[in-house]
C-alpha cells in the first residue's frame, strides 16, 4: 500500500505505475481518492474547530457558575451540547471517509521499482541467468509421480479418497527425502545467520490483509469456519505479521529469519490443481526466509536472498535459473520479484521452484511496523523469500539426480540427513 501523501502530491506516477501493470480499470481510482481524501481532511478541520471550540466553551461554565451568571451559564452549556453534537457527526463522518480511503488504497499497486521490466504476464519475464549445466540424459525420464512409485512413495489414490484432489501421502525413502531436504535447508539457512522461528499456522484476517493483496486472499487463504482464522500459505504471513504494530529499535535490524511450516493454498483461478501430480496442491511444506530491514538496506538483501535459493539448489546438483517478474506478473504489493526456476530434464525446460520478493514498506505500512531511529520513526522494509517447497523441489530433485538404473543419486550435501546413504534404489 502506498502513502497517500504521496498520492496526493504524485496522481500521475500513481496512474503511470497502474499502467505499467496493465490495471487501467483501477485508474478512476485516482482521483476518487483524491477527492475523498480532500473531503477527508476538510472534515477534520471542522472537528478540530468545533473541539477547540467546545473546550474554550466548556471552561466558561464554572466561572460563569462562579459568578452567579446562572442564565448565561446555561446558555453556553446548550452551545457546547450543540458543538458536542456537531462533533460526534463530523467524527462518524471522517471515520467513515477513512474506511472508504483505506479500502480504494488497498487495491492501488504498489510503486514498482525502476529496473522492473514492463510486461504483461509472465510469459514476458526476462531470464536474468543460468546456473550449472541442464541435464539431457540419454535415457528416458519418467513423469515424477511415476518415479516415486517405483520406490512405492507416493499413494494419489488413497489421499484422493480421504481428501479429494491435491492431496498425496507420501511414504518410506521419498518421504524420507521430503524430511531430508526441509532439514538440510534449515540448516543451511541457519549457517548463513538466519534465526529459524517455527510459526502459528492460522492468522487473523488483520494480518492476512496486511501481507497480501485481496485479490491473493481470495485465490489462496482457506479460512477457519466460525473463527477469525485462516489456515497460512506461507509461512511468511505469519512471520511477518509477528512485527504488527511493533516499534522496532534500529539497532536490532535488520531481522533475518527462516521458517518451516505446513502451507495451504486453495489454488482458486487460472492454474488450479494437478490432478497426478505434486506440482500444484492444496497442501505442502516449505522453508521460508525473511528480512525485516532499513530502506536503504532492502535491495542488498534482496540480491542476498534469491542468492540463498540459487546455492541451496546448486548444492544439491540441480541446474537452475533466475528470471526478473515483469510489472504485470508482479502481485500488487511488490516493489521487485525474481522467480527461481530448476531444470526438468524430462520437459526440458526450466520450472518455477522459489519466489523472492521486495515489498518495499507497503507490508509495513499495512501492520504498522515501524522503526525507532536517530531522526524519529520510519516504516521498515519487508522481503521474503522461498529457502525450498518440497514437493515442487522433488520433482527436481529426482529427474536430475535419476541413472539409467532406475537409481536416485543422493549428492554429499544431503547424505547426512538421509542416513548416510549413496544412493537409493528402487523398489520395483
Amino acid at each position: 500500500m502506498i502513502d497517500i501523501k504521496f498520492l496526493r502530491e504524485n496522481p500521475d506516477a500513481v496512474r503511470e505505475n497502474i499502467k505499467k501493470k496493465f490495471q487501467d480499470s483501477k485508474l478512476p481510482l485516482v482521483d476518487e481518492v483524491i477527492g475523498l481524501d480532500a473531503e477527508k481532511r476538510q472534515t477534520q478541520q471542522k472537528a478540530d474547530g468545533l473541539r477547540a471550540s467546545r473546550n474554550k466553551l466548556s471552561k466558561q461554565i464554572g466561572a460563569l457558575m462562579g459568578q452567579g451568571k446562572r442564565e448565561k451559564a446555561e446558555q453556553v452549556k446548550a452551545q457546547v451540547k450543540a458543538q458536542s453534537d456537531e462533533l460526534l457527526a463530523a467524527e462518524a463522518k471522517e471515520k467513515e471517509l477513512d474506511e472508504r480511503i483505506l479500502k480504494i488504497m488497498m487495491t492501488i499497486p504498489n510503486i514498482i521499482d525502476a529496473s522492473v521490466p514492463v510486461g504483461r504476464d509472465d510469459s514476458e519475464n526476462v531470464e536474468v541467468q543460468r546456473y550449472g549445466e541442464p541435464v539431457v540424459p540419454d535415457f528416458p525420464v519418467p513423469y515424477h509421480t511415476e518415479i516415486m512409485e517405483r520406490f512405492n512413495g507416493i499413494d494419489l489414490d488413497a489421499a484422493r479418497r480421504v481428501a479429494g484432489n491435491g492431496f498425496y501421502y507420501l511414504m518410506g525413502d521419498i518421504a524420507r527425502l521430503h524430511s531430508a531436504v526441509i532439514a538440510y535447508a534449515r540448516d543451511f539457512m541457519i549457517d548463513r545467520g538466519f534465526t529459524y522461528v517455527i510459526p502459528p499456522y492460522m492468522i487473523r484476517s488483520d494480518v492476512v490483509t496486511g501481507v497480501m493483496s485481496f485479490a491473493e486472499m481470495d485465490s489462496m487463504m482457506y479460512k477457519i469456519e466460525g473463527e477469525d482464522l485462516y489456515l497460512v500459505g506461507t509461512s511468511e504471513h505469519s512471520m511477518i505479521g509477528k512485527f504488527i504494530d511493533q516499534i522496532l529499535p534500529e539497532a536490532e535490524l535488520p531481522l533475518t529469519l527462516t521458517s518451516y511450516s505446513p502451507c495451504f493454498r486453495k489454488e482458486k483461478g487460472a492454474h488450479g490443481i494437478e490432478e497426478r501430480g505434486v506440482y500444484r496442491i492444496h497442501q505442502f511444506e516449505k522453508q521460508e526466509m525473511i528480512v525485516v530491514c532499513k530502506p536503504e538496506e532492502s535491495m542488498q538483501w534482496y540480491d542476498k536472498l534469491w542468492q540463498n535459493t540459487v546455492d541451496l539448489f546448486r548444492s544439491m546438483d540441480i541446474p537452475v535459473r533466475t528470471l526478473e517478474c515483469c510489472s504485470g506478473d508482479l502481485a500488487d504489493l511488490k516493489v521487485k520479484s525474481v522467480d527461481v526456476e530448476a531444470w526438468s530434464p524430462r520437459q526440458q525446460k526450466y520450472f518455477e521452484v522459489g519466489s523472492c520478493s521486495n515489498l518495499g514498506d507497503a507490508q509495513a505500512r499495512r501492520l504498522r511496523i515501524r522503526v525507532n531511529g536517530p531522526d524519529g520513526k520510519y516504516l521498515a522494509h519487508t522481503l521474503n523469500n522461498t529457502v525450498v517447497a518440497p514437493p515442487r523441489m522433488l520433482i527436481a530433485f529426482l529427474e536430475n539426480n535419476l541413472q539409467a538404473n532406475g537409481s536416485v543419486r543422493i549428492p554429499e550435501a544431503l547424505r547426512p540427513y538421509m542416513g548416510g546413504k549413496d544412493v537409493l534404489v528402487p523398489k520395483k
